[in-house]
């Protein structure tokens, strides 16, 4: 269910504002965003899986305030992040 290592180093080169980044909101939210997705795949074949439903809440509200963080201090990577990823905001 979890991303594999190549896969996180390619959001990483993908999503990163200079090289060696991998922490800044950008590269959070790509990946948090992966994750959700692979979770909510998950979630659609085992619908009573309480555990993973826990925790696909708990990366969507994370990745809810690191957006809020974002919007709020830098809009227009707010806004570019955002085209880039699909999310509907």
């Amino acid at each position: 269910m979890a991303i594999s290592k190549a896969e996180k180093d390619e959001i990483i080169k993908k999503y990163a504002t200079h090289e060696g980044d991998t922490g800044s909101t950008e590269v959070q939210v790509a990946i948090l965003t992966t994750d959700i997705n692979n979770l909510t795949e998950h979630m659609k074949s085992h619908s009573h899986d309480h555990h993973s439903y826990v925790g696909l809440l708990k990366k969507i509200g994370h990745r809810r305030n690191l957006l809020r963080y974002l919007q709020d201090n830098d809009i227009n990577r707010y806004r570019e992040l955002i085209k880039k990823l699909g999310l509907r905001r």
